[in-house]
This record gives structure tokens, C-alpha cells and sequence, in this order.
């Protein structure tokens, strides 16, 4: 089996060195390095040229201009040949023996759609500051996209041939476009979790997860969980925990947890907009807490 490392970057290229060395230290060698440029500013591009040199097994492409995650993720997948495919951030690293037991595990498993693990927190020098607490197996026949007890995380990998089945990474979406891909996963086969922390996901500033990102990251989770619903809602598809009211009261949590967030917000439209989508969404949802927020708006107090 042929395994595609996917690599979207966007002014990453100083942290690239640690990526590489991760890459060819592995234990499995039938793997190609499918890395794709946003439009960097920095000198990422210079970094990587000079890193791969002229090793075949390392393809690098570029946008026209800064596209954003999806777009830069949806151009990865097209170019890749694996049998295979997973992606890894170039500040990141993975574990040397990652490809090989991911690989084993996909041949094992070949009702897997997608195959995740876990994740090591490390610093700047890839020293870990602790392990990932997040990543879990989901019950059979529960579905991610409602089982809130834990999450698929990386490193994960999935069967090519799953993915093309898909509608594919959305090349509009900016953030949460792994969870985006995970649920369209989900709807093609087995999901399977390996203990195993194979991933070194790097704590700096601008890690998108952990910092100031994450409020802009709210509307994208937010779409993604809305079109997976919506598509599995189309497709009258059957599972267990999945239902019409659990999404009513996300939904009306996400536009709850808006209007809180707009409170400094001098636009009154822009916070009645948010809570009043909340309200239509689930009305007896927390009603206590939109009523007073309601009457606390319309007297200025808010």
C-alpha cells in the first residue's frame, strides 16, 4: 500500500525540519509527501525546496495566492496517489512507526473508512508537555457527529477510495476541515481507533486550536456539524443518537454562545440577530436564560 503524507502550509516553514525528519525516519518507506503551499509570505517555500532537495518521493505544489485550509486540503487529496492518505501539519511530527502500524491496521481493517489515534502536546522542541486527553473509539452504530464523550483526532489516516466517494474536502471552509472530512468519513465505512500517540501536535502561537482562533473556529465546527446533518437528514440515514432534537439544541447553543460573545458589541441588530436565532431554533431550550437575556437587551442592559 502506498501511503500519501498530506501537507498543507502557510507560513510554517521555519518548524518544516522537524516534519521531514519525522517523515523519513519511518519504519514503513512505501510513502510519497504530497505538500501544498498557500501562498506563504515567509520563506517557506525557500525552507522546503532546500530541505526535500531532490528526493521524488517529496512533491511540492503551490496556490496562485492564500486560499485558506479547505482549499489548500482539497488540492492535497487530488494530487495523491496513496492507497492511503493522511495529513500532517508542517510544524508537527509523527512517531516513526505511525505509517507502518496505520498501514497494517488499514489492511486488517478493510471496512475502515478512517483509521484515527491519539496525540502527544509537545513544545517548541518537540518535548511533550502532555498527552492528548481527547481522542476516543466511538461505540458501534453511535456516530461522531453526536457522541460528545470524545472526538477523532490525530493521527488519522483514511482509504483513498473512501474519500473519492465522499463530496470531498469543501474548499470554502477555513477552519474545522478535518472534522468536516471526518463526518463525511463516518458516512462510508468503519471508523477504527488505535491507542496509540502517534502524533507530536506543537503548542506555539500561531497554533490554530490553541489560541484566539478558536472563536473564529466556532462558525466552522458549527457548519460542518449543520451539513453533515443536513446530508444525513437527505439521505435518511439510520443512527443511533442521531436526531432532529439534538441538532435543534446545538444549533440554538451555538447562536447562544454568539449573542454572549457580541455583548461588548455596540451593533443592537447584530446581538438581537444572535439570540433570536437561538430562540427559533430550540424556543424551549434554556428559555429562562433567553427570556431574561431578551428583556435585559431590549432595556440596554446588555
Amino acid at each position: 500500500m502506498l501511503f500519501s503524507i498530506l501537507i498543507a502550509n502557510y507560513n510554517n516553514g521555519h518548524f518544516f525540519i522537524d516534519c521531514y525528519y519525522s517523515i523519513i525516519k519511518q519504519t514503513y518507506t512505501n510513502w510519497e509527501v504530497i505538500i501544498v503551499d498557500d501562498g506563504s509570505n515567509d520563506n517557506s517555500l525557500e525552507v522546503i525546496k532546500k530541505t526535500i532537495g531532490k528526493d521524488s518521493r517529496f512533491k511540492l505544489y503551490g496556490n496562485d495566492k492564500n486560499r485558506g485550509c479547505g482549499y489548500t486540503k482539497n488540492r492535497c487529496c487530488e494530487y495523491a496517489n496513496g492507497d492511503v492518505l493522511g495529513f500532517l501539519d508542517p510544524d508537527d511530527a509523527i512517531k516513526s512507526n505511525a505509517l507502518e502500524v496505520m498501514v497494517n491496521a488499514h489492511k486488517t481493517n478493510k471496512e475502515a473508512a478512517i483509521i484515527t489515534s491519539n496525540y502527544e502536546l509537545v513544545d517548541l522542541n518537540l518535548n511533550i508537555i502532555s498527552k492528548g486527553l481527547n481522542a476516543t473509539a466511538i461505540p458501534k452504530e453511535k456516530s461522531y457527529l453526536t457522541y460528545g464523550e470524545g472526538a477523532l483526532t490525530a493521527f488519522a489516516s483514511f482509504k483513498n477510495e473512501a474519500y473519492k466517494k465522499t463530496l470531498g474536502i469543501n474548499p470554502l471552509m477555513k477552519r474545522a476541515v478535518d472534522q468536516d472530512l471526518y463526518y463525511k468519513l463516518e458516512e462510508q465505512g468503519n471508523h477504527v481507533y488505535l491507542e496509540n500517540f502517534f502524533y507530536l501536535y506543537r503548542i506555539h502561537k500561531n497554533s490554530i486550536s490553541e489560541n484566539e482562533n478558536i472563536f473564529k473556529a466556532r462558525y466552522w465546527h458549527y457548519y460542518a456539524k449543520k451539513s453533515a446533518y443536513n446530508r444525513r437528514k437527505a439521505n435518511n440515514s439510520e443512527i443511533d443518537n442521531f436526531s432532529n432534537n439534538f441538532f435543534k439544541k446545538y444549533e440554538s447553543n451555538y447562536f447562544l454562545n454568539r449573542f454572549e460573545n457580541s455583548k461588548n458589541n455596540k451593533e443592537f441588530k447584530i446581538k438581537l440577530y444572535f439570540l433570536c436565532k437561538s430562540i427559533y431554533a430550540a424556543p424551549f431550550h434554556k428559555p429562562i436564560r433567553k427570556i431574561k437575556s431578551l428583556l435585559l437587551l431590549i432595556k440596554g442592559r446588555i
